[in-house]
């Protein structure tokens, strides 16, 4: 396939994007609307996709499998600290070690395997392997899994009160939660409870099994007994994320009284959200100094340099906030309290309106792995793989709350970009950084901190429940993905089927098979670029000059997008089809003018991905400029990097001489080598 696109780089973007197709109307809510929809279930979806599908397979057959078996040490170093640590031990590091070590009484032993995070790093990959059982069922890998939930409840077990984190255990047990001059941003005590309580939530749901439930649920009781208002101790997490698992807890008791017979520990699932609420709203409150109920500050690293509620900006290590900003979230669909709604929205529109990278990524700075400040967007940027999937989940909970597209937009910029570059092709290297230049970026087989294949996995084992969701009177096409799903509505079910070839093509077909004749809506996003508006807030700029179609049972439909969609009201019978079409095109994007170091560069993209220039196909990409005038050609490679579009064009060397030049997508980066790369270049 082939497609050519002139191009004016010189032309005024921001003008542009005001300049619509005739047949296509943006309307954008002026404040934030609550209005909770409802994503769909694992169960409810199946994916037959031809791009997704082959890669689910590896993730599921190999990655899960390559990450457990990592985590048991089972590898060979690939990099120097590693390699030391390999030749100073006389073997490699083993996180299921630390709990066995804990079951046999051990304490206070100085020795623990790995970060002190480990433990939640193993929770993590039980729950994206429990989500990928739901769409893969294998039983080797639950038997796999079973057994390592086995040694963690043996290691519970060890300890009187339930209590359960293998590094404080062995290497500070008098500083449980950080306290008594501890420090829970480091030790995790927090956080790899909330990892632990997540991981049950999604087996017991994969599964139906509740022995690791009963682990996570006896933890969470000790929790509520320990921490909270004084007398309790006065403490948050060390990092975010617990708030929105403990939530789970609480929704999934509520939701299944029944469960708690199956229990062999009381239930209060009011407990649970009790504790997600003081997680979130006793950030920033120390208590009295040198009082019973005092703590130190962990300052914006943390999220803790103020409330909340007065936080105007997403600050600090951008994994953190970014899943304290999903617990926020997600709390505010359980409560609709308009200071969670309000602190949602500051965090959000603050990180995509003038912290987020152009691949989704996010967190600038190396040293302490946090946000810049405001329009500080180098492409040397630290670019974590974990923040990138953080920001993802949280924009899939604001869409959830708000029911606006502009979320998803977000969450697809995360996914075919930023999340997809963190893993290999063949699904057993990885990337922690994502930086948007490099010279010698190499993926590894394992890290010292290798917490980004896990997060990994908790995302695309969760993306399915995320292609539709659903409310009272509208079904939600949110990716174009295709997939067979089920919605049981209050009176009827709707099977919804789409099959398309996106991201390499626009066109996608849905069809909508009611179990009987209803009005409803079907509302269908519209990408902000597929119609000039590749930012929300302006960030970042570009157009595309095709225009947005859309067609029901073969007539044409106007297209009108309020908040995002699309929307298509009729009386639906089975057969009803959906056509849709969106302009998969080389498009230019370039920067806001407040992004100093990035001004006077432009960048490629087209469809939902975003394209580079690797050095394998370009020998003189440290001298290229992008001419004012040039032709870009789209063009399906399928025997390239398992098959992929790719952009060509005339670039200037450094004699001003043209050069031909091949993008690739972002994501496939060192996966034939380590080569110098770029995705800004200079506009000449």
């Amino acid at each position: 396939m082939k497609r050519i696109l002139t191009t004016r780089l010189i032309r005024d973007v921001a003008a542009s994007v005001l300049m619509l197709s005739s047949n296509l109307m943006f309307a954008q809510s002026a404040s934030p609307t609550l209005h909770r929809i409802q994503p769909l279930s694992l169960e409810q979806v199946r994916v037959n996709d031809q791009f997704w599908s082959p890669k689910l397979k590896v993730w599921d057959s190999k990655t899960v499998y390559d990450v457990f078996d990592k985590l048991e040490g089972k590898y060979e170093p690939d990099r120097k600290d590693l390699i030391d640590e390999k030749a100073k031990l006389g073997r490699t590091r083993n996180a299921f070690l630390n709990f066995d070590w804990v079951a046999q009484g051990k304490k206070n032993t100085g020795e623990h395997d790995g970060p002190p995070w480990y433990d939640g790093l193993v929770y993590e990959t039980i729950r994206g392997a429990a989500d990928l059982l739901v769409e893969y069922p294998d039983p080797k890998l639950e038997q796999k899994i079973d057994g390592y939930i086995d040694r963690i409840a043996a290691a519970q077990a060890a300890d009187p009160d339930g209590y359960i984190n293998t590094y404080t255990t062995l290497v500070k047990p008098n500083q449980r939660w950080g306290t008594n001059g501890g420090d829970d941003k480091w030790q995790h005590d927090i956080y790899n409870a909330g990892m632990l309580i997540e991981a049950a939530v999604h087996y017991y749901k994969a599964t139906g099994k509740t022995k690791l439930l009963d682990v996570a649920t006896t933890f969470s009781n000790y929790i509520y007994q320990q921490i909270g208002p004084a007398p309790k101790a006065n403490v948050i997490p060390g990092h975010g994320g617990p708030e929105e698992a403990i939530l789970k807890l609480y929704w999934l008791f509520r939701d299944e009284p029944a469960l708690k017979a199956k229990m062999s520990v009381p239930v209060n699932e009011n407990h649970y959200y009790t504790m997600a609420r003081f997680w979130i709203e006793n950030r920033g409150n120390y208590g009295e100094k040198d009082g019973s109920h005092a703590r130190k500050s962990d300052e914006s690293y943390n999220q803790d340099h103020m409330s909340v509620f007065k936080q105007k900006t997403i600050e600090g290590h951008a994994v953190r906030a970014t899943l304290l900003a999903t617990g926020v979230a997600a709390t505010a669909l359980e409560n609709k309290d308009e200071r969670y709604v309000e602190t949602a929205n500051n965090y959000w529109d603050n990180m995509i309106g003038k912290r987020m990278f152009i691949t989704g990524g996010e967190g600038a700075i190396a040293d302490g792995e946090r946000f810049g400040a405001n329009h500080f967007l180098p492409e040397s940027a630290y670019l974590e793989s974990c923040a990138a999937i953080g920001a993802a989940f949280f924009s899939q909970r604001m869409n959830e709350l708000e029911a606006d597209g502009k979320y998803i937009d977000e969450l697809e910029r995360v996914l075919y970009n930023n999340l997809l570059s963190s893993v290999s092709l063949d699904g057993s290297h990885y990337f922690y950084e994502n930086p948007l230049v490099a010279t010698d970026h190499k993926r590894w087989a394992w890290h010292s901190c290798p917490c980004c294949p896990p997060m990994l996995l908790k995302m695309v084992s969760a993306m399915p429940g995320f292609i539709y969701a659903y409310d009272k009177d509208a079904v939600y096409v949110n990716l174009f993905i295709g997939s067979e799903a089920t919605i049981d509505r209050k009176d009827s079910k709707v099977h919804i089927r789409q099959m398309t070839q996106y991201p390499w093509k626009g066109e996608s077909i849905i069809e909508v098979d009611p179990s009987a004749s209803k009005a409803f809506t079907v509302k269908v996003r519209i990408p902000g670029w597929a119609h000039s508006l590749e930012n929300p807030f302006g960030l970042y700029r570009s157009q595309v000059s095709e225009p947005v179609s859309l067609k029901v049972n073969g007539k044409a439909i106007a297209v009108h997008i309020q908040n995002g969609y699309a929307s298509l009201h009729r009386t639906w019978k089975k057969g009803d089809r959906i056509e849709l079409s969106l302009p998969i095109q080389p498009r230019v994007i370039t920067p806001n003018d407040s992004i100093q170091t990035i001004k006077g560069k432009v960048a490629l993209a087209a469809g939902p991905i975003v394209y580079g220039f690797e050095g394998v196909d370009n020998p003189e990409l440290t001298t290229y400029a992008l001419p004012v005038d040039t032709s870009l050609q789209l063009t399906y490679k399928p025997g390239l990097l398992n098959g992929v579009n790719v952009i060509t064009g005339k670039a200037t060397d450094k004699s001003s001489k043209a050069v031909t030049f091949t993008a690739i997508p972002f994501y496939t980066f060192g996966n034939r080598g380590v080569y110098p790369y770029k995705v800004w270049l200079p506009k000449q």
